[in-house]
């Protein structure tokens, strides 16, 4: 039995809490994946793992066991990859998380287009609004909208998405049209709980920054279910111009108080701290920096 194999089912399992949910890790049967990390045991003579019927645990053994086995894989994957590389080109699967919205519309493509570059990769890509724990979900690259406080990641800027407040025709006719940021007080806005103040509408004019407190009947943690409701009716949306598809140029969305700009997203490329990056994900990167400014979608 190939002690790396073991050490990447003992590492998908305890990172994930389950043989189960660590077999479709590694793409391989729950049988295997339990009897890799029993081999590993018996190899050590030591008992790595507390299994339970609704979930596995780290002994001791385990916990330190789990503190180095995950660089140590990386540093093996990265030796391999480089070799390979240099001869074949990159080769592997690349686990990449974005939210939802934003990998619909923009990462999906340029996944695509990537791998029009590098036949010999596959790519495994996770949807969540949520920040998931890439340590935990074995996630090699994670696009991110806003700033991220977690010290535990490394960030790059890949570009800063323009927002925009938008209303439909009929909105319009019926409420009127606002014309600064103050204007906003008496109208219904729809609230994108995904933003890090939701309520909270920040609007530059020149070096001046205008702020908002908005209120309104619909919540909505999507900023493409927020660009639906305003092309309803229902209200005025404040959201990254990449939400809007072609409702602006159909006619759907109105953008209203243009003078006045709203404030920039960030979006970058994180990945966790304290590993050297393999040469495929920093393509991937330098890619995105590149191909996000020719996208439709600042």
């Amino acid at each position: 039995m190939d002690i790396v194999d073991e050490l990447k089912a003992f590492v998908a399992t305890a990172q994930t809490g389950s043989f189960t949910a660590a077999a479709d890790q590694l793409g391989v049967s729950n049988r295997l994946t339990s009897k890799y990390v029993a081999e590993l045991e018996s190899r050590l003579g030591a008992r790595l793992l507390q299994r339970t019927t609704r979930k596995v645990g780290l002994t001791p053994a385990g916990e330190d066991l789990l503190a180095r086995a995950p660089a140590l894989l990386d540093e093996l994957d990265d030796l391999l990859s480089d070799v390979s590389e240099n001869s074949r080109g990159f080769s592997g699967v690349i686990r990449i998380s974005a939210p939802v919205t934003f990998g619909e519309t923009y990462v999906s493509g340029m996944l695509g287009r990537f791998s029009e570059q590098n036949p010999g990769l596959s790519f495994d890509l996770r949807l969540n609004d949520s920040y998931i724990d890439l340590a935990r979900d074995g996630i090699d690259i994670a696009f991110r909208i806003g700033r991220s406080d977690m010290l535990s990641l490394k960030a790059r800027k890949l570009a800063s998405l323009d927002t925009i407040a938008v209303l439909s025709p009929s909105y319009a006719e019926r409420r009127g049209i606002p014309e600064t940021p103050d204007d906003l007080e008496g109208h219904d806005c729809i609230v994108d709980t995904n933003r890090r103040v939701p309520r909270r509408w920040v609007f530059r004019d020149g070096d001046v920054d205008h702020v908002a407190m908005v209120q309104g009947r619909f919540h909505v943690n999507s900023a493409r279910a927020a660009a639906s409701l305003a092309a309803a009716g229902h209200g005025i949306a404040f959201v990254p111009r990449f939400a809007l598809n072609d409702r602006l140029a159909n006619g759907q969305l109105i953008q209203v108080m243009t003078p006045f700009r709203g404030e920039g997203i960030p979006v970058s490329a994180v990945y966790l701290e304290g590993r050297a990056l393999p040469r495929k994900l920093r393509a991937l990167i330098d890619f995105a920096v590149q191909d996000i400014r020719q996208a439709d979608v600042l």
